[in-house]
């Protein structure tokens, strides 16, 4: 549940937020599926979900097996194969890992039909300041080169100590309070996320803004 959670606040500006039937849609870094899975329970008619890590794919695989329209596929997002063809192309979390963003945005829009919808949530910067320049090069520098399972168990540290930030009695923001309703295990997974990868950039509003409006985007809408 807590995952449909995040989808509708992940999707709640598009068109189709409320009626994605009979829509096609293109989930780029699909990971597990859940985003996939989540817009076909709400009415989407087909897809494409596709990632690069095997493993993922295999797990994707899994829990879309009840949705036979949707193609589960190894490809790069800069090797997309698709010329205007869906009605909206998302990526949740991916786009601020890659090398070269821009070329990213750029093949996920020509795969979209004229007057259709791109969505790219990224890791923002404001109000993650302490974060994004403290936090994160720490992240590069020590916690990207460690071996998983080292990485792991060090990841139970940080989701003890944000399980108990969330519940002290302050005011928290939107995305704060979903986070608070969710099981230890699920805010493991997120820590543990965020410890991870080599290459991760925080995005500032009008950066954020830019890389869409450069790639010829209109109606550039953000949260």
């Amino acid at each position: 549940p807590e995952q449909e959670q995040q989808f509708l606040m992940w999707m709640a500006d598009l068109p189709m937020e409320k009626d994605w039937a009979g829509t096609r849609f293109l989930d780029v870094g699909c990971g597990a599926g859940r985003n996939s899975y989540w817009a076909m329970k709400h009415g989407a008619t087909s897809g494409v979900a596709c990632d690069l890590d095997e493993r993922s794919l295999a797990a994707a695989r899994v829990n879309l097996e009840e949705f036979p329209t949707v193609d589960v596929r190894s490809v790069s997002v800069y090797d997309l194969p698709f010329k205007n063809e869906f009605d909206i192309a998302f990526s949740i979390g991916v786009i601020h890992h890659l090398d070269d963003p821009v070329c990213a945005v750029s093949k996920m829009i020509d795969t979209v039909r004229p007057g259709g919808t791109v969505l790219v949530w990224l890791y923002g910067y404001e109000n993650l300041e302490i974060y994004a320049n403290i936090l994160s090069p720490l992240r590069r520098l020590l916690f990207s080169r460690m071996p998983l399972p080292l990485l792991r168990y060090l990841s139970y540290l940080p989701t003890a100590a944000l399980w108990g930030f969330l519940r002290l009695p302050i005011k928290r923001n939107e995305y704060l309070r979903l986070l608070r309703g969710f099981p230890f295990k699920h805010l493991l997974h997120i820590v543990f996320d965020q410890m991870l990868p080599k290459v991760s950039k925080h995005w500032r509003r009008e950066e954020a803004i830019g890389l869409l409006t450069q790639n010829g985007l209109s109606n550039v809408q953000h949260r």
